[in-house]
């Protein structure tokens, strides 16, 4: 019988695995992760999305190149927002960004690079003529992400979101063949992690919980 534990133990200590191995994934735990995403939510169960498990290097390599371009752009943003701010906190900053450009350097040695693609015509959204960025369409997708990333967990693997991809969406597709009307919407680097789980670092309870009202 599944304990409840468990479940607050994986919640708590699955954070963003950059750092991985290229340890092969066995066939069958990669099956049993992939079948944790299938069972995730989406709005009247239309899983409007669908999971493409790369393992060939070469693609795996074309989608390296693509990524480390799209990252350098992430990291050259990131750097200019910190100009003039002390130099421990930008030395900090440029350590961990610098995790992220060798994954996306060596993204044809990680086993396993799923990307994850939707169909746009079947989503909802009802967050749409505001004059913001609508979201409420990911309701129907990023939950198949985290049931993903919580299975690896499980596992004793790790991932990590990544949406850089996105940006190259038209490449992507001409690499990958999904349909001309689907779209990308997040790419998971998956394996064995290089250090360890967890903890994670996130904000205190009473700082993102409200009871009620906002104030």
């Amino acid at each position: 019988m599944p304990h409840a534990d468990d479940l607050y133990a994986f919640l708590s200590t699955t954070r963003s695995i950059r750092r991985i191995s290229d340890k092969p994934v066995d066939n069958d735990t990669l099956q049993r992760i992939l079948q944790a995403a299938v069972w995730a939510p989406s709005g009247g169960n239309r899983q409007p999305w669908r999971m493409i498990a790369v393992r060939d290097r070469d693609t795996k390599q074309r989608l390296s190149e693509m990524y480390s371009t799209e990252w350098a752009k992430y990291v050259d943003f990131n750097m200019k927002k910190l100009e003039g701010m002390p130099k421990e906190v930008v030395d900090q900053a440029a350590a961990g960004l610098a995790v992220g450009t060798r994954l996306a350097a060596g993204l044809a040695d990680i086993p396993v690079v799923v990307l994850f693609v939707h169909d746009p015509s079947a989503l909802y959204v009802t967050d749409g003529g505001f004059g913001r960025t609508p979201v409420v369409g990911g309701a129907s997708l990023y939950p198949a992400v985290q049931n993903l990333l919580l299975a690896a967990r499980a596992e004793g693997l790790g991932g990590v979101l990544t949406t850089l991809l996105s940006s190259r969406e038209a490449d992507v597709r001409e690499l990958i063949g999904f349909p001309a009307d689907w779209g990308l919407y997040a790419m998971v680097p998956l394996g064995h992690p290089v250090g360890n789980h967890g903890p994670l670092r996130r904000a205190p309870l009473e700082e993102m919980v409200k009871f009620d009202r906002w104030s």
